[in-house]
């Protein structure tokens, strides 16, 4: 089997998904995880963008690496002290989060191993840009301008609330 450039770079990004995905969640500063998280969506884009879905990497881009994890970076910034650390985890949380990971990577390997995977000679549908713009502009049955001004209504309010709580001052 010949080793191309295609190979090479799926290998990189799996690499920095699998490395950063446990830094995200084993790091004990919270800047440090939301950056590690960054990284993360940023290697999962560059995924799409080898599968030819430049439409699902855009929106991984900016919609979940521009937007949500700038908006957790700026509450980190704005309600704790960034050289803050967590506490260490106990070793009965290691053993029970050690033994879900190695269940689940068990069950994921076994259903992936017994799938037939069958290559396809359809041609790639092309993909109308006109109709995706307007159904995420639609105000109708399939669009997605309500969903999405509720969430970032939702999202401002619980940055105020955090920040709310997080400046509140203690009475002696």
């Amino acid at each position: 089997m010949e080793i191309t450039v295609n190979h090479l770079m799926f290998g990189l990004f799996a690499a920095m998904i699998l490395v950063f995905s446990v830094l995200t969640v084993t790091t004990r500063r919270i800047l440090r995880a939301a950056t590690f998280l960054l990284l993360v969506l940023v290697a999962t884009a560059g995924l799409y963008f080898m599968l030819n879905y430049q439409f699902m990497a855009g929106v991984q881009l900016t919609l979940y690496a521009g937007g949500i994890v700038v908006l957790i970076i700026f509450s980190i910034l704005l309600t704790s002290h960034i050289s803050q650390k967590f506490e260490p985890v106990g070793w009965k949380k290691s053993y029970f989060s050690a033994l879900a990971s190695i269940a689940g990577a068990i069950l994921c390997i076994t259903t992936i191993l017994q799938h037939k995977f069958q290559a396809t000679t359809e041609a790639a549908k092309e993909i109308d840009m006109k109709l995706i713009g307007n159904s995420l502009l639609s105000t109708d049955r399939d669009g997605y301008v309500l969903p999405f001004e509720v969430i970032s209504v939702l999202l401002l309010a619980a940055m105020i609330g955090a920040i709310v709580v997080a400046k509140r001052k203690k009475k002696d």
